[in-house]
């Protein structure tokens, strides 16, 4: 029985590991593509850069390719398992399928243990890091948003530059107009150089020009400005636009800063709700619970993802291997395809829970679990056919 146990053990154990780094490429490739890459086609991203922003991914990635891995291997170590007649000797020894699956369990048990820690606590960490890493290499290299011979607008600044030196700070031929709250234009400024030097904790860029020229509309005239140094050398805030970006959003909020903003939000009194005062007033206390819990719903609904979700690599194991088992195959391709199925059909409630986070109604925190509870129902149901022969 140990020996079977050992096999078994590590035929799973290689298959996890195997999956585990092909699903963490595809997945790393995807976020990759989609946010790295602009940074390195504007020359933002370093070598060191870019390490620092996969490996900020790699906890965030394994929270979800750990699941998918453990269900790729249940399904392919017991299909070969079954299509060997490897099974079928072990029965003709009087073991019992519970009794040979017993250490793949206990280590879906363990698995789910470590995603629960990845997705509680290191996951939502790296994430925010990694949104500090990639906003912060957009500030330390300002140029980057510029394009030579183009108008772009930051903010209430159109920025124009001829050429951009490779230090991404020094600019030649600059043309820069300013709006006004009404969005029109009541400045433009010229200079044949400048400098663009990021000011990364304040969020601001410090734009120096030089034998700079410009001019000011006074009512509907236009007149040259006086002393240069009130135009050649200013800052462009980007406080309000990166304070959005680096605020910490619920989907990255570890468990105990999401029961933290629930408990701060259950808290709320009725004068702190969204109403005036004479509203809140007015408001019966159903009515308030009702406000409090729409507001409380989304962090809700998070804090039952990250639980649920932790249960997904039992789930998983318990339906991969009788479905491994019936599927009777050897080919990869086949085991690969049915995980990939049930993956979908897993996330499929996620999504749709996240879409009705707004809908208390609709008990969006309970569609979270429904993955979980079919998924370990189904496939508890048919190891024990299995284990009975049926």
């Amino acid at each position: 029985m140990k020996i079977l146990h050992r096999y078994l053990a590590r035929q799973v154990g290689a298959t996890i590991v195997m999956t585990v780094i092909v699903f963490t490429f595809i997945i790393l490739l995807a976020n990759v593509v989609k946010e790295i890459l602009g940074l390195i086609a504007n020359q933002q991203a370093s070598l060191s850069l870019i390490i620092k922003a996969v490996g900020y991914l790699i906890p965030y990635v394994l929270s979800f390719s750990l699941p998918m891995g453990m269900l790729t291997a249940a399904l392919l170590t017991f299909g070969r398992f079954s299509s060997d007649q490897e099974l079928t000797a072990a029965r003709a020894s009087g073991l019992s399928l519970i009794s040979l699956v017993t250490p793949v369990l206990i280590m879906s048990v363990i698995l789910s243990g470590f995603c629960a820690w990845l997705n509680f606590e290191i996951s939502p960490r790296c994430r925010v890091a990694y949104r500090e890493l990639i906003t912060n290499a957009g500030l330390s290299r300002p140029t980057g948003i510029l394009r030579a011979n183009q108008f772009v607008e930051i903010k209430k600044y159109t920025i124009y530059v001829e050429k951009i030196a490779d230090d991404g700070i020094h600019v030649e031929n600059v043309r820069i107009s300013q709006k006004d709250e009404q969005d029109e234009m009541f400045r433009w400024i010229k200079a044949p150089l400048g400098t663009f030097t990021p000011d990364l904790p304040n969020h601001r860029i410090n734009v120096k020009l030089t034998d700079a020229y410009g001019e000011q509309r006074d009512n509907n005239s236009w007149s040259p400005m006086g002393n240069a140094s009130n135009f050649d050398n200013f800052n462009i805030d980007l406080a309000s636009s990166t304070t959005a970006a680096m605020t910490i959003p619920i989907s990255d909020m570890t468990l105990r800063q999401l029961w933290s903003q629930y408990y701060q939000i259950k808290n709320m009194s009725g004068h702190e709700l969204p109403a005036t005062n004479s509203t809140a007033q007015s408001l019966t206390e159903k009515q308030i619970h009702k406000m409090t819990l729409e507001l409380a719903m989304p962090v809700i609904v998070q804090i039952h993802r990250e639980i649920s979700f932790s249960f997904a690599c039992i789930g998983f194991t318990l339906i991969g291997i009788p479905l491994g088992i019936r599927a009777h195959r050897r080919e990869t391709s086949a085991g690969v395809a049915i995980a990939l199925g049930l993956v979908l059909l897993y996330y499929s409630f996620i999504i749709i829970a996240q879409a009705w986070q707004h809908h208390p109604e609709r008990f969006p925190w309970l569609v979270m679990w429904l993955p979980n509870f079919i998924f370990q129902f189904i496939g508890g149901f048919l190891l024990w056919r299995a284990n009975r022969g049926v």
